[in-house]
């Protein structure tokens, strides 16, 4: 999700629209359509793996599997260096006649640190690709958005999309067959006190 929202005084009276749809096929469909519409600046929610949706919504590949193995290879690299250099330059002992570089005893600590180096960067990865993470999103402030932990199908169209309008955006997805459209302000309403809503 684009989680870079403007200030409300840069012209967006509000965030977007939000709708929610009954089935996870109806969703399917209505991101197929979205994306045929040409919109840009918009996300679906699901509170699980709907499969295919990615090719529905016209997302590229992920570079997560690139970013794991970048840091698996360094970590290999790195535990492979380590121990090369302690048994060659830092302390280089002759044990039984064996040469210095032993490289069949340095493939475990290899492995491993192969390994963990794979799993920190997929962890990390995740979360930064996922901008993780999020105290504060516009779209937390919906009460229909809070059903997406539990059985809510929802998709975003962001007001800063330029094919946003903000009347004909929200037909468009309720043509789709949304059950529920909602606008999302940005800001929380103030109230006569100054205090929030």
């Amino acid at each position: 999700m684009h989680l870079e929202v403007p200030e409300a005084s840069g012209g967006y009276s509000h965030y977007g629209v939000l709708a929610r749809f009954k089935t996870a096929k109806a969703l399917y469909r209505a991101c197929e359509a979205v994306r045929d519409a040409g919109y840009s600046k918009w996300d679906a929610l699901t509170p699980f793996p709907v499969h295919g949706l990615e090719k529905a919504m016209g997302l590229k590949p992920s570079k997560l599997p690139f970013l794991v193995l970048a840091t698996g290879l360094t970590g290999a690299g790195l535990g492979f260096g380590l121990q090369s250099w302690v048994h060659i330059m830092a302390y280089p002992l002759v044990i039984s006649g064996k040469p210095l570089m032993t490289w069949p005893a340095f493939v475990p600590v290899t492995f491993e640190l192969g390994v963990l180096g794979a799993a920190l960067g997929a962890v990390l990865g995740m979360f930064a690709f996922n901008k993780l993470p999020t105290y504060h999103h516009p779209l937390f402030r919906s009460e229909t958005f809070a059903r997406v932990t539990d059985d809510g199908l929802f998709i975003a169209i962001e007001s800063w999309d330029p094919k946003y309008d903000d009347q004909g955006t929200a037909e468009f997805l309720s043509g789709l067959g949304a059950v529920e459209v909602e606008h999302v302000p940005i800001e929380d309403p103030v109230d006569d006190e100054g205090g929030g809503a």
